[in-house]
């Protein structure tokens, strides 16, 4: 195997917009991450709206996705980078509203902890338009008790 490929593994990706037609790009790239190579999309929640955390613009349009993959995990981050950047995706500075935003939240049982990717993802257990979703499509994997942390953020189910 090649550090390119990895055992397979269930990996779940945070899609979220907010910037020009979000929802029309949060569905294309839903379609995009089901062509992903060495991949299957499992499920997809229903798309959100939620206001930015930690940030302005506009609202966002989210959703959470479950994808089987053979990709390992620094494989798959970049291939969701170059989904962004297709889509538009600038970075003119952190937390800056965005056309397209694809968080890799986990990877298996990965552990990571380097400058490129962080293993789960360190904070998707304290954001509503991550654990809504989640509860969705992978409803063994959110607590009762997560959602009601998260209960004051504005989010909207479409």
């Amino acid at each position: 195997m090649t550090d390119l490929l990895a055992v397979p593994a269930l990996a779940c990706i945070g899609v979220g917009g907010n910037l020009g037609d979000a929802q029309a790009t949060v569905r294309q790239a839903l379609a995009d991450l089901a062509r992903l190579p060495h991949s299957q999309l499992l499920k997809a929640s229903s798309l959100y709206r939620s206001a930015p955390v930690d940030a302005g613009g506009p609202d966002f349009i989210n959703a959470v996705v479950l994808l089987q993959t053979q990709l390992a995990p620094l494989a798959l981050l970049h291939a969701l980078q170059a989904l962004e950047q297709a889509a538009g995706r600038e970075r003119p500075y952190r937390h800056a509203p965005r056309t397209l935003d694809l968080d890799l939240l986990s990877h298996g049982d990965a552990r990571l902890d380097s400058a490129e990717l962080t293993l789960p993802h360190p904070r998707m257990r304290q954001r509503a338009f991550v654990l809504l979703p989640l509860a969705e499509v992978w409803p063994e994997q959110v607590q009762a008790a997560e959602l009601a942390a998260v209960a004051d953020q504005a989010i909207t189910r479409l």
